[in-house]
């Protein structure tokens, strides 16, 4: 077996973390340091098994290196995943241990939030690591970043309604939000003040019961159904994979804008929406405001000077459907070509990110 062929690919380096004490198993995901040292956050999650979860951490950092490279930030991308459920297995004890994983990277990889685990965990880590963002406000971190991802994808989202219908408002347009988190409820707050229709679906009910306490004016689908209603926008905000080709064939949307990463299930499904006149806005694109808000810590955060680079997303995703209309392909592909020009013309001059370069 190759293992350098079949499961690192075109990774910096993978770290595979154990700690029997506290029950850690963890991996840390470097896909590339070309452009500075590489961030993203932890993923706790209950993966059935260590190759899901080695996929999953291997995907999520690559996507966030293509989203730091569009975002014109000077960080690298990387991730890391920790297998077990974080209601039961989430403990200080485990925590501190992942965060002594981090530091031993020495500044090669910045932890950050993600779903599991929140700027509280953050705090917790930050005990045993200096490499760590997304902190809570009373330790000098911006809280927490659904805030900026949320306000993000809106900016991606007007881009989108701009080059469809020729203004950048969703007045009166119907948008269904697939998922209802720390995200897709932000999201369905800035659509409501918008003046948008909104139609959610989560598969777990007490979400949907929130969101509906809070915004009697929601309607609401099950999770299966939601993409194949007729809206304006489908906003994907849960899990990776949601656009696979039978979510496609039954989707009647204009325009695809959500928070999720990974919301292809392969790389063909971008393919797929080009040629249905779907438009798609690259969710790395899109969801850049919470990789910008935790970036934005790093040397001592400033909300407004996050916000405004957050608000660049507009400009970012129009010049991706700009340059996927000029070459005649689907904007994922275009954006793909951007973040690699980027990491290429930049990353030639730097190399791999080691501690002494910062």
């Amino acid at each position: 077996m190759n293992v350098f062929d079949q499961a690192v690919g075109s990774h910096e380096q993978i770290v595979f973390c154990s700690d029997p004490s506290s029950g850690l198993r963890a991996i840390i995901a470097i896909y590339s340091t070309a452009l500075g040292p590489a961030l993203g956050g932890a993923r706790f999650y209950p993966f059935p098994d260590e190759a899901t979860a080695l996929t999953d951490v291997l995907n999520l950092s690559r996507a966030m290196a293509y989203k730091a490279a569009c975002a014109g930030l000077d960080l690298g991308g990387g991730k890391a995943v920790l297998i077990g459920d974080p209601r039961q297995d989430k403990t200080e004890a485990l925590l501190r241990a992942y965060g002594r994983f981090v530091q031993s990277l020495n500044g090669r990889y910045y932890t950050a939030c993600d779903v599991g685990t929140d700027s509280r965990d953050m705090d917790v880590i930050a005990r045993e690591c200096r490499f760590v963002t997304g902190r809570t406000v009373a330790y000098g971190g911006a809280g927490d970043s659904a805030v900026l991802t949320a306000y993000g994808v809106m900016q991606g989202m007007r881009a989108a309604a701009e080059w469809v219908w020729g203004t950048p408002h969703l007045h009166g347009r119907r948008v269904g939000v697939s998922g209802v988190g720390k995200v897709g409820r932000r999201l369905i707050e800035h659509l409501l003040a918008e003046g948008a229709s909104v139609i959610v679906a989560d598969v777990d009910g007490t979400a949907i019961d929130y969101v509906r306490a809070q915004h009697p004016e929601v309607e609401t689908a099950t999770a299966d159904e939601l993409s194949a209603l007729a809206m304006d926008v489908f906003a994907p905000c849960a899990l990776g994979a949601a656009l696979n080709d039978q979510t496609v064939s039954a989707l009647q949307a204009q325009v695809v804008c959500g928070a999720a990463n990974n919301q292809l299930a392969h790389p063909g499904v971008d393919k797929l929406l080009h040629d249905r006149g779907i438009l798609y806005a690259p969710d790395y694109v899109v969801n850049a405001g919470g990789l910008i808000q935790v970036a934005d810590e790093i040397d001592g955060y400033s909300e407004p000077r996050a916000r405004a680079r957050a608000s660049q997303i507009f400009d970012t995703t129009q010049l991706i459907f700009a340059l996927a209309d000029e070459e005649g392909i689907p904007p994922g592909q275009a954006a793909d070509r951007q973040a690699d020009k980027r990491m290429s013309e930049v990353g030639r001059l730097r190399g791999l990110w080691l501690p002494s370069g910062k």
